[in-house]
């Protein structure tokens, strides 16, 4: 199934909208933070941020420098009084601009960055959006069901259905049948409530991806009761015990997801291409592509996942936020590209600024001969 979740019903859209609306503003702090224990129960980012920020300090002077330095002390006050029970945090602070935002997050970060900037660096958010979506999670079985929303790789709201549970009789004769279309009766109602119950929760979250489990003689009784409009938004069906933990549900579930996004990856981006070969309501690489979102044209920006896959742009556009990017990281073999990392940022920002649809594709060989990056248009001039 593609995806066909506006930029309006992401996760964290708020966020990237109020980030992606700021005025340029120097030195923006924007610091993603990898906080899970390793086998000893500790934390490995302290290292990290202590060099880090003590070595962009030594780079400023003046204004900057007071700004910065606030925004350093600022941030090590927080990242102090994180709970352990959190996975990863993204940070973006200038005092010179008024700005503060923190976000912890269940969702994985790899590795950890600090970008330095007359802006916020959203294009790793915005791919933590892509990589853990808002979706549903559906366990069933015949007499009961558990039914998830997962957004950003934790759970927002859990429901439960129960029903009579059945069980196996041997009556034979007229007496036997008649059980078996009691038993049968009261499936149906099952499925019939676990349904209205899924449809209601798809309408009242915005849900456009639904996960199943469910074993082979209960999915056949669910599927026959759900509305086209719900069938529609069955990605996959998997296979998980009933009492299976949260945990366990999601990390299932997402799998079932990405699998299922990486196959639907390439479908996009031929689409894409014969947009840009035939209609014309298709750009190919970064120059046309931010061309286009200067003119809020981009109904979905294709973007390749890894900022190293994308060709640099002619020339930054006039409007371009003012300055150098600066970046550091922990990533093995990483060496950080800043005209690459300033082109992925602002494609992504303005991606934002049109409330267009961001898609990441993970394999970087399907946009390689464009550029690593294009969009479908809403219109053409």
């Amino acid at each position: 199934m593609e995806k066909t979740t506006t930029a309006l019903t992401t996760p964290l859209r708020d966020v990237l909208e109020r980030l992606a609306s700021i005025e340029p503003s120097y030195p923006v702090l924007s610091l993603y933070l990898d906080l899970r224990v390793d086998q000893q129960g500790r934390r490995n980012h302290e290292l990290f941020l202590r060099k880090t920020l003590e070595a962009h300090a030594r780079t400023l002077t003046g204004a900057a420098l007071h700004s910065f330095t606030t925004d350093a002390e600022r941030v090590r006050r927080y990242v102090d009084e994180i709970p352990s029970s959190v996975t990863s945090a993204a940070i973006f602070a200038c005092s010179a601009g008024n700005l503060f935002e923190a976000i912890q997050l269940e969702a994985v970060i790899e590795d950890n960055w600090l970008f330095l900037a007359s802006v916020p660096h959203l294009y790793p958010l915005a791919r933590i959006t892509d990589q853990y979506p808002r979706y549903a999670a559906l366990l069933v079985d015949t007499h009961s069901a558990r039914l998830f929303v997962f957004s950003l790789g934790t759970v927002e709201a859990e429901q439960q259905v129960k029903n009579e549970k059945t069980r196996r009789t041997s009556m034979g004769g007229w007496s036997q049948a008649r059980y078996q279309r009691h038993i049968e009766n009261i499936h149906l109602l099952h499925m019939k409530e676990v349904a209205d119950v899924l449809d209601r929760v798809v309408r009242e979250e915005a849900i456009n991806q639904i996960v199943l489990s469910c074993d082979e003689v209960t999915r056949p009784l669910l599927m026959e009761q759900l509305p086209k409009h719900l069938a529609a938004r069955v990605v996959d069906v998997v296979r998980l015990d009933i009492r299976a933990s949260q945990r366990e549900v999601v990390e299932e579930t997402l799998a079932a997801l990405r699998q299922q996004d990486a196959a639907t990856d390439a479908a996009r981006v031929e689409t894409l291409l014969n947009a840009w070969r035939g209609s014309g309501l298709g750009v190919v690489g970064p120059d046309d592509t931010l061309r286009a979102l200067e003119l809020r044209q981009v109904e979905e920006l294709l973007i390749t996942a890894a900022p190293d896959g994308l060709q640099a742009g002619s020339a930054a556009p006039v409007d371009s936020p003012p300055g150098p990017l600066d970046a550091a990281t922990t990533a093995p073999g990483t060496e950080p590209d800043a005209d690459r990392l300033t082109l992925a940022n602002d494609l992504v920002t303005r991606a934002q600024q049109n409330d267009a649809r961001v898609r990441f594709i993970e394999d970087p060989a399907l946009l390689a001969d464009v550029g690593g990056v294009g969009a479908i248009l809403r219109f053409k001039i």
